[in-house]
């Protein structure tokens, strides 16, 4: 692999110089805000700059003086062997800073799963999935919060629906998204056969107001009386709340809390959700129209993940990954590893396209 250009690493370091220069200049407000965000993200990668080209400076030194012969030649065959060893990890290490960074990293997350084919078996298995979410959530240290439940008659859910609050949480949660199945022998099930059912994930960046721009004119808001199970009023006033954007048809509807207005807020984070979604996607698939590999598409429609109980086995069907320890993955914990494998692939990916490129 070839080294990075001299001229590439003058760049990053420049330009961290120079914010940092109009940072301490006093700039304030909204530039201050800004320049703070580019400083972060700047940081990281500067250093690593800085630390390589020092290390391919010392490397040529190194290299002069083993030309040059004499009493120091010895000494510096050895720093120039040194050095052949460390450089290519640190290049790497540098291109991976350098890689296009996903803007919604590190945003929370709406999270969505809904039972599939499968009936009572696929309810109870949405609310595994969602158990291990949550205990995946409690592993990172991040908040869970439900928004809405629709349970199922026999346990688990028909769809359950939270915000996951947290550093990074979109970045490792990302690639949940698609279709996951079930294979085992259901509580219900008699004779022992095993059955396959199935839920569908999907995992949404929180979208804030200046992401998408919702026109007033563009939604269709109905008002209704939320009721539970069994048909039995939940409370007497229209509280709960359903919201259609023309344009797209999307319809979102809550009615968890008893306000009317706390529904609307709680239903138009989730529309704001879903819009930003589609526009990301609209935009990454301009961005690779022929892509490879479906890791991070979202594709819901996609069988990604089949975890079956009999063999103790998970397999993640787009990196070709069995774990033979599911027990351990829904309790939470071992889903990072299935989860840095993603992120790793996804990595790679992206190296590869930009050695193409």
């Amino acid at each position: 692999m070839a080294a990075l250009p001299i001229e590439k690493l003058d760049r990053i370091i420049h330009r961290f110089a120079a914010v940092e220069h109009e940072l301490s200049s006093g700039a304030g407000g909204e530039a201050f805000v800004k320049l703070s965000r580019e400083y972060a993200d700047l940081e990281p990668t500067a250093k690593a700059a800085i630390a390589l080209k020092k290390s391919y400076a010392e490397r040529a030194e190194a290299e002069e003086m083993v030309k040059a012969g004499g009493e120091m030649a010895e000494m510096a065959e050895a720093e120039r062997a040194a050095l052949d060893e460390t450089i290519p990890a640190m290049e790497q290490a540098l291109r991976i800073l350098l890689l296009p960074k996903d803007a919604a990293d590190d945003r929370n997350v709406i999270l969505e799963v809904r039972a599939g084919t499968g009936g009572d078996e696929a309810a109870i298995f949405a609310g595994d999935l969602f158990r291990m979410y949550q205990r995946y959530a409690a592993f990172k240290g991040w908040r869970v919060e439900v928004i809405s439940t629709s349970e199922g008659e026999h346990g688990g859910y028909k769809e359950v629906i939270a915000n996951i609050y947290g550093a990074g949480a979109f970045a490792h949660l990302k690639f949940e998204s698609g279709v996951h199945r079930v294979q085992r022998v259901p509580a219900t099930e008699t004779q022992g056969r095993i059955h396959t059912s199935a839920a569908t994930v999907a995992v949404l960046p929180e979208a804030e107001e200046v992401d998408i721009k919702i026109e007033d004119k563009d939604l269709r808001i109905d008002v209704y009386r939320s009721s539970g199970p069994g048909g039995q009023s939940v409370n007497t006033t229209d509280s709960a709340v359903r919201i259609t954007h023309i344009p797209t048809g999307i319809a979102v509807a809550q009615q968890t809390e008893k306000s009317q207005l706390k529904n609307k807020n709680a239903a138009m984070k989730l529309l704001r959700a879903r819009l930003y979604e589609i526009e990301r996607q609209r935009i990454d698939s301009e961005r690779s129209a022929s892509r490879k590999g479906q890791v991070g598409s979202g594709d819901r429609s996609e069988r990604i993940r089949t975890y079956n109980f009999p063999q103790g086995r998970c397999t993640d069907h787009r990196i070709n990954l069995t774990l033979y320890k599911l027990d351990q993955i829904m309790e939470g914990p071992a889903l990072e590893e299935m989860v840095e494998a993603l992120m790793n692939n996804h990595q790679a990916e992206l190296l590869a396209a930009q050695d193409e490129a």
